[in-house]
């Protein structure tokens, strides 16, 4: 017999458990740890930037190449792109969950290149970016200056130049990106009515500032091959590339016969501000600058929210006075509170099932066995889970919590033998327990397959929902495996070790629980023992369990996974078509007025020109992050979450001019943007924007009238007002006009 091995050498059996628990140890030590496994889809982004196009341009110009090169690479499931009518270009091509993000960010770089040749100039020259994205927004950190002693520009580029880059480099972060980017540009502004009387054009300034803001290889004087007696070899430098607005001024344009200059500054104003101006970002009020860090696929997002906070802190000490941080945003809180209600459920169950099985055994000695059992099969468990690859998150715990039930029933069905043995043949433990190990280790075995033949088939279940359930079965069947070894060595082990054989009958409270146990038993067999003769009525008390089950589980709301308090809100902002950000900021002033206001706020981010929705720039959109004050100081109904998001769709219901959402987070980070559903029309019949934004806007209307959908809506537009330059081409050429020199 197999235990009997360890019956007899029993520090073999402590020997096992022991090399178990502290394998199951070094593993929870390694484990990333995280809110959800890792189920969304890899996600790799092109971007590609066109100064001064439009979308249509975009569209045709960019988008079509790249996405018929890119169209159809390995294990791609979909692509959808984004052309912005300030000259932004981004595609995200999707790929099946599972696939390596590293390998199929060089499967896109590769198709990308093959289309680089059919690119405008300036496009390739700009550079067309290939990269993996992170979806997971781990946090966002604002930098501002609390006496305005900084404006915007200097806050954006100190943090581009001193923070973005110290962030990226730290282990687990995806990306660091700032929101508000207003990266240094010499801006030179030129006269019409001068230039037109000197006989200039804009394409003289461009090709006098690239022929003189050069940076030059002016080589060395004395090197070899030279004479012999060459006593000195020296490096020469020359002035580079310009940084000044003095300097760019002095940039010469003209040279007459004469000795006569014509400089960038008699015809041209010359000032150091930013590229572009397409966003500008406000932490309650304050001008400052957003940066988001995303979390790197695997990664442990506790550790990395912590080496980001630290390495803030540090950065903090250097920086000017009158600069400040704060980190407004942190999903990692709400990971943490879950992780800690989880763990404290988890000791409560396990305090619950010791006290039960106590109360049940009647024996401190019968217990600990089982108690030992416990943790060396929960502990184990997490080797298993790291080298499968897993994580430790609120699925694995919460099957670990599920576990605690299914592990102790090895253990108590061992020492209920073997103290019944040691009871009616009065054998001494070891022997009791050896003959107990006959009687049971087949049902051991039968009951752990029975289990396994539950649990096992869900490891198999395909897309996002057997991924995300493939470790809730993982940790339930790893734990019942450990368990049926624990039950066959250290179970056996202990009760030869520990198990004394009972004086008399249990007394005092106990005799009084067997009482009580013991006519229930006696009932429930009186009852079974009279409907075995009648099968009938066992069959027809079953199929109506069944019918019930089907009738209740039919009106029971369905859904992937409920929404939850998170801890902030997300709202979206979008003006009429055509709007400038000036217009998109005084309505973001007044939303931020009244969101001051509303209980269980503690701060507001705003990023004016950007949409999370559509994850671009644009003039007219907007972002705000309302993140609401720590749970445990929110436990009244008014406070929670859905109460905060009915006061903010009703506070900016009677904003005029902006059509305004405001929606709780998906309970998947990274798995969509809203906590709604999304999807996506193709159209594919042919037909222009137009025809599509109809059919868009019918099918809105359509959804909103179902009394199962809250609200429906688009963004979606295909009229933005613009201009249309009508060039007489046929006269530019007769006047000796390049058509590319007046689009400049």
């Amino acid at each position: 017999m197999f235990s009997r091995i360890f019956i007899y050498r029993p520090k073999f059996a402590l020997v096992i458990s022991l090399v178990i628990t502290i394998a199951g140890i070094l593993g929870y030590n390694a484990l990333p740890v995280e809110q959800f496994p890792e189920i969304t889809p890899p996600v790799v982004n092109v971007t590609a930037s066109y100064t001064g196009a439009n979308a249509q341009v975009l569209e045709e110009t960019v988008a079509a190449p790249i996405e018929a090169q890119v169209n159809g690479v390995d294990n791609m499931i979909y692509m959808s792109s984004n052309s912005t009518d300030n000259g932004n270009y981004s595609l995200n091509v999707t790929f099946e969950v599972g696939t390596d993000p590293d390998i199929a960010t060089v499967n896109v770089q590769n198709r990308v290149s093959q289309a680089t040749s059919q690119l405008p100039e300036e496009v390739t020259k700009n550079g067309v970016t290939v990269q993996k994205a992170s979806t997971n927004m781990l946090l966002v950190v604002t930098l501002f200056s609390p006496d305005e002693s900084y404006d915007e520009l200097f806050l954006s580029n100190y943090a581009s130049i001193n923070i973005k880059d110290a962030l990226a480099r730290i282990p687990g972060v995806g990306q660091a990106d700032v929101m508000t980017d207003f990266a240094y540009g010499m801006r030179v502004w030129l006269d019409p009515d001068r230039l037109a009387s000197l006989g200039l054009t804009p394409t003289d300034f461009i090709s006098a500032i690239r022929d003189q803001n050069v940076q030059v290889a002016a080589g060395q004087i004395g090197a070899p091959p030279v004479p012999n007696g060459q006593q000195f070899q020296y490096t020469v430098r020359a002035q580079g590339r310009l940084t000044r607005p003095e300097e760019f001024a002095d940039i010469i344009l003209r040279a007459g016969a004469d000795g006569a200059l014509v400089r960038v500054g008699d015809v041209a104003r010359v000032e150091l501000g930013s590229q572009i101006y397409a966003a500008n970002g406000r932490f309650n009020g304050q001008p400052s600058t957003v940066l988001a860090v995303y979390q790197a696929p695997g990664a442990n997002a506790l550790d990395v929210a912590d080496g980001v906070l630290t390495r803030l802190e540090e950065l903090s000490r250097a920086f000017p006075d009158g600069i400040e941080y704060a980190v407004p945003f942190n999903t990692t809180e709400f990971v943490d509170q879950s992780l800690r209600d989880v763990i404290s459920t988890l000791i409560l169950t396990f305090t619950l099932v010791v006290a039960v099985v106590f109360v049940f055994l009647g024996n401190w000695r019968a217990t600990v066995i089982p108690t030992v059992a416990i943790p060396v099969s929960l502990i184990g468990t997490f080797a298993i889970l790291l080298l499968a690859g897993m994580s430790l998150n609120t699925i694995s715990l919460f099957a670990l919590v599920l576990a605690i039930g299914i592990v102790v029933d090895d253990a108590i069905v061992v020492v209920e033998n073997v103290e019944r043995i040691m009871a009616e043949e009065g054998l001494d433990p070891q022997a009791a327990t050896a003959k107990a190990m006959e009687q049971i280790t087949t049902p051991v075995i039968a009951t752990t397959l029975v289990l396994l033949a539950v649990f096992v088939p869900t490891t198999f279940m395909p897309g996002i929902t057997g991924r995300l359930y493939s470790q809730f079965a993982t940790t339930i069947s790893v734990a019942v495996i450990i368990s049926s070894i624990n039950a066959l060595t250290l179970s056996p082990a202990l009760c030869g070790l520990i198990l004394r054989r009972r004086a008399g009958p249990p007394k005092g409270i106990f005799a009084v629980f067997d009482r009580v146990i013991d006519k229930m038993r006696n009932g429930y067999v009186g009852i079974v023992s009279r409907l075995l003769p009648r099968s009938f009525v066992g069959l027809a008390a079953v199929g109506a369990a069944i019918a019930l089950i089907v009738l209740l589980g039919g009106r029971l709301p369905q859904g992937f996974l409920p929404l939850e308090d998170q801890g902030y809100l997300m709202v979206d902002v979008q003006l009429p078509d055509g709007a400038a950000l000036s217009r998109t900021e005084v309505i973001t002033r007044e939303m931020q007025a009244r969101v001051e206001g509303i209980p269980g706020v503690e701060d507001i981010t705003l990023v004016n020109g950007f949409s999370i929705l559509n994850s671009g720039l644009a003039p007219n959109t907007a972002l705000m992050i309302v993140t609401l004050t720590p749970w445990d100081e929110r436990q009244e109904p008014e406070l929670g979450v859905n109460s905060i998001l009915r006061q903010l769709w009703a506070n900016f219901a009677t904003i005029p001019g902006a059509n305004i959402i405001a929606f709780n987070a998906p309970p998947i980070p990274g798995l969509g943007t809203t906590g709604g559903v999304e999807m996506k029309i193709q159209q594919t019949g042919g037909g222009t924007p137009q025809d599509l934004a109809a059919s868009v806007g019918s099918m809105v209307y359509s959804a909103n009238q179902s009394p199962a959908i809250a609200q429906a809506y688009s963004t979606f537009r295909a009229n933005v007002p613009q201009l249309f330059v009508d060039l007489d081409r046929s006269k530019a050429k007769l006047l000796g006009i390049n058509v590319s020199d007046v689009f400049l």
